[in-house]
């Protein structure tokens, strides 16, 4: 066996607490180097006097998928006394291996010292995520887009709705009133949760260049409007999740303006990070910004005041408002430190509001139970867009990275990332796809069937299409003749199936099933105590034949997305761009 390869380290994504008597425990192997993987492992106080030696059992680790590099096992195991000492016996390649914290061994250590240790599960170390959010189905709503409900609330120079191309500078009146006028369209869909972006004082049509975090913008509306809202979304089981820019201020935040005025002399000089003066607020700034834009100074979040103005804002919306999340923007860039402060603030206001980072990479410093819930999970955004819009990628390519995505972090946190095909910062996911319409269908139904909380990007479900904005934040098409209701109807039914079958959103049992030699063919299934699913995907123009698993051959079998029993035999036929979703109940 490949000894470099072999990787684990007790805690993290490797190690980790389920709820309060349930452990998870993973294991990296060399791509198919090990045959078998399991766990030895046993209570780390038991000792047998007479062996002279430490008690411990085995237990069969579970396969859980292979990328271009690693193999992944798993394992569940209930400690006694809640506290536990482990190692791995693995086999393959005519040898038995003995892997423990000490390193590698012929023969298996007799002593619990040799061995890996999760000292003690303690309660209030489990990572428990807002239960809500892994049923919920989001909406993201960039608000100067979605609709206009008042008029007479309107920014100067506003264009007549859809009028024309949107511009990095144009305003079109989408506001509050607007949104409440759409409910009915909303919960006609399916929706559960909003996610707006910045709906705070600024001056752009975007709003992530914040001028006063504790006023609404007023072409959207004022307090009282937004409240209205928010009960109105409740009262109809809609969640509502907020933008938070807390790495940058806008150009116009009056602390910057008074630092630009006052110079060296400004008691906010502090709140930025600077790099002398004068301030140079044109060309290449002498101040850090969000990437080199000067109108966006960053903020110093490691100043006691702007911690303590930040952390005000944070709880103010939620206590005053009710809201139930916060999505954090440009959150790599600021310091561990303020964010562990941030969620003890949120969570005192609302237990269970939901925290989700704007990360685009391996996000596991963030996501350790003290910081955030959730990370936006552009790398499955990018595995399904390169597989079936750009065919970039390989089927065992595309297989390979949702592995990855999947091992890399816990079950628990997998459970309620955020997963979106497009958002306000991509193109669209029909003008990605080459306006494909088929194509979208298939990776929204690829999106609506795995683990976590699928967002829809507005409009997307009535097909519109967009480049790379400001072509993405077009006005929302609101004439019934101009929208794409077959979209409409497919998207709503998804959501349905999500909402109706709980396999839909998790990835119990998940694994990629190989049901043909042809790379434009996708399998997966899951599986719980009740039933299995199976998931088969055409991506090609053609027809196509696929080997059903031996479980679903010859059986009658709940064909979901038709609604009927299907007599199957051993390979099935997928028409181009098609799919099954088949159902067959355990026992």
């Amino acid at each position: 066996m490949f000894k470099e390869a072999i990787y684990h380290r007790p805690k993290n994504e490797f190690a980790y607490a389920v709820d309060e008597r349930t452990l998870h425990i993973k294991l990296k192997t060399k791509k198919h180097d090990v045959d078998r993987a399991q766990l030895i492992y046993g209570d780390p106080y038991d000792y047998d006097p007479e062996e002279d030696c430490w008690i411990s059992q085995t237990k069969s680790m579970s396969f859980n998928g292979r990328d271009d590099l690693y193999d992944y096992w798993i394992v569940e195991i209930q400690p006694s006394h809640n506290r536990l000492r482990y190692g791995f016996q693995l086999e393959g390649s005519g040898e038995t291996l003995y892997f423990t914290e000490k390193g590698f061994y012929q023969s298996k250590p007799r002593d619990a010292i040799f061995y890996f240790c999760f000292p003690y599960l303690n309660a209030i170390d489990v990572f428990s995520p807002p239960a809500w959010v892994n049923s919920t189905v989001w909406y993201q709503i960039f608000p100067e887009r979605f609709a206009n409900g008042d008029p007479s609330i309107n920014p100067k120079g506003t264009l007549p709705w859809g009028s024309t191309e949107p511009t990095q500078h144009s305003f079109f009146g989408g506001d509050f009133r607007g949104v409440m006028n759409q409910l009915d369209y909303l919960e006609e869909l399916g929706i559960t949760g909003i996610y707006f972006t910045p709906i705070f004082l600024a001056h752009s049509n975007h709003k992530y260049d914040t001028i006063d975090y504790m006023e609404i913008d007023p072409q959207f509306g004022d307090k009282e409007t937004f409240k209205e809202l928010v009960n109105q979304c409740h009262k109809r089981g809609i969640r509502v999740m907020l933008d938070a820019v807390f790495n940058h201020s806008g150009f116009y935040f009056e602390p910057f303006q008074d630092v630009i005025k006052n110079q060296a002399k400004s008691r906010y000089k502090d709140w930025f990070h600077l790099h002398g003066f004068p301030i140079n607020t044109t060309g290449s700034p002498n101040y850090d910004t969000f990437g080199y834009v000067s109108s966006m100074p960053k903020l110093n979040t490691e100043n006691e005041e702007v911690k303590a103005y930040l952390l005000k804002v944070a709880r103010y919306w939620i206590e005053e408002f009710n809201i139930d999340g916060w999505r954090l923007d440009v959150a790599n860039e600021v310091d561990h430190s303020f964010w562990r402060e941030f969620r003890r603030v949120v969570k005192q206001a609302k237990p269970d509001a939901y925290i989700l980072g704007e990360i685009w990479h391996d996000s596991m410093p963030w996501l350790q139970g003290d910081q955030f819930d959730a990370v936006m999970n552009y790398p499955l955004t990018a595995a399904v867009n390169d597989f079936f819009a750009n065919d970039l990628i390989s089927q065992q390519e595309f297989e390979q990275a949702v592995t990855k995505i999947t091992n890399m972090y816990p079950e628990t946190i997998n459970d309620v990332q955020f997963n979106l095909l497009g958002s306000h910062d991509t193109s669209r996911i029909l003008t990605v796809s080459q306006n494909n319409k088929d194509k979208v269908k298939l990776q929204m139904l690829v999106q609506f069937t795995m683990a976590g909380t699928p967002c829809i990007y507005y409009g997307d479900e009535i097909s519109m299409t967009g480049g790379m904005e400001p072509e993405s934040r077009k006005c929302m098409i609101w004439s019934k003749e101009d929208q794409d209701l077959d979209m409409f109807a497919f998207v709503q039914k998804l959501i349905s199936l999500r909402k109706q079958f709980k396999l839909f959103r998790t990835n119990k049992g998940f694994s990629f099933i190989t049901a043909s030699k042809d790379e434009n063919i996708l399998s997966y299934q899951k599986s719980d105590h009740d039933s299995v699913i199976l998931i088969m995907i055409n991506k090609h123009d053609q027809v196509k034949d696929a080997t059903l698993p031996m479980a679903f051959q010859n059986k009658m079998i709940n064909d979901l997305w038709s609604a009927q029993e299907i007599k199957t035999t051993m390979k099935i036929q997928l028409k181009p761009y098609s799919f099954y979703i088949l159902q067959l109940p355990k026992g």
